[in-house]
């Protein structure tokens, strides 16, 4: 019986150009969403400067967010049983705001 497990396990090879396995830094992610989409505009907010750039732009389904959502909330335990718990900057003074609107429906993170 695990043999046939095996067999209809998919091996999925995931290809990671050295241009995109660099990154993109991002301080600010904006959240639209349809009916059909969810929409995560992650940001580049630099202090003093009047204009933010949209870095990256990714387009998930509904069902793809909410497992996302469980991923991320999985790492980030596993981030503070290792290194102790992230500080959340709104519990102490903000060193700037976000009065960024882009219209639309909205959402934030």
């Amino acid at each position: 019986m695990k043999e046939d497990n095996k067999e209809n396990e998919q091996q999925i090879n995931v290809e990671l150009s050295e241009e995109m396995a660099e990154g993109v830094y991002s301080n600010l992610a904006m959240i639209a969403h349809s009916n059909s989409e969810f929409i995560l505009d992650f940001i580049r907010l630099m202090p003093g400067v009047p204009r933010a750039k949209v870095k990256a732009r990714i387009i998930v389904t509904p069902e793809h967010a909410k497992r996302l959502v469980a991923a991320l909330r999985d790492n980030i335990q596993k981030y503070e049983d290792q290194y102790g718990p992230i500080q959340n900057s709104q519990d102490s003074e903000p060193t700037f705001n976000f009065p960024i609107s882009f219209g639309g429906p909205g959402g934030e993170a």
